[in-house]
């Protein structure tokens, strides 16, 4: 019988994720030319100033979720064999901690413990105590740093080394979300708990070859459910800054 998964297991997987998903988060946020031109709603962009916070979020949900959720969809071409496989359920986990992530920030939430309390309690159903999101008490196993863990979970192309002018690609994002899938699998049965898609789209993606496409809706919508849940925390967080 397995030991159970405690809060400590818990922000020790997240705080290294949490931290790796800043620099994955800028790179998706950058604009191309032709968009900033066009005065599109993208980041820095003059349309992006004038929206507001929930607005924002739509647009992580829209164009980074399309992002997240193909990439996860992609063990579906496996069908129920891969929906068996610990790694539906470590990349999806990683797709929606980086939405998340994504919609903090758009709600001025900037602060690792707190990001971190904010997945625990969306995905998980975990309510962790701030300092232990904070990481006070925690000591870091040795040669493994909490610094050392983040930079495997980035890899070079989003370390401030390898930062240039150049766009990041979408091989990149998708090869720093795998990496970062594979990192939560240490809290295994905590996987199974988020947030899912739909019951059809679910039993679609069972299906050989074409689950891939059922995966996709699936994940899609399992992505608005997390950023509804994450609006009611979120505000929590602000009443208790305001206090």
């Amino acid at each position: 019988m397995s030991e159970p998964i405690t809060d400590e297991h818990v922000v020790k997987a997240l705080r290294p994720f949490v931290r790796a998903a800043r620099p994955v988060l800028e790179a998706m946020r950058t604009p191309g030319r032709l968009e900033e031109l066009a005065g599109m709603r993208v980041p820095g962009s003059a349309a992006w100033a004038a929206m507001g916070p929930s607005e924002r979020a739509d647009w992580w949900i829209n164009r980074v979720g399309r992002l997240t959720a193909l990439v996860t969809a992609i063990p579906g071409l496996g069908g129920a064999l891969a929906d068996r496989l610990p790694v539906q359920d470590a990349v999806g986990a990683a797709a929606q901690g980086l939405l998340l992530c994504a919609i903090a920030g758009e709600h001025g939430v900037d602060d690792v413990g707190d990001r971190v309390r904010l997945i625990a309690w969306v995905l998980f159903e975990r309510r962790i105590d701030p300092a232990l999101a904070r990481g006070e008490g925690i000591a870091d196993p040795p040669g493994d740093s909490e610094e050392a863990q983040t930079a495997k979970l980035t890899g070079e192309d989003f370390s401030e080394a390898g930062k240039s002018d150049r766009k990041i690609t979408l091989k990149a994002c998708a090869g720093a979300l795998w990496r970062m899938g594979r990192a939560l699998r240490g809290i295994g049965d905590e996987l199974e708990k988020r947030p899912r898609g739909r019951f059809y789209h679910r039993a679609f993606g069972m299906l050989p070859v074409v689950g891939m496409a059922g995966d996709y809706l699936a994940e899609r919508s399992a992505l608005k459910r997390v950023a509804q849940r994450a609006d009611s925390f979120l505000q929590d967080i602000r009443t208790q800054s305001d206090a």
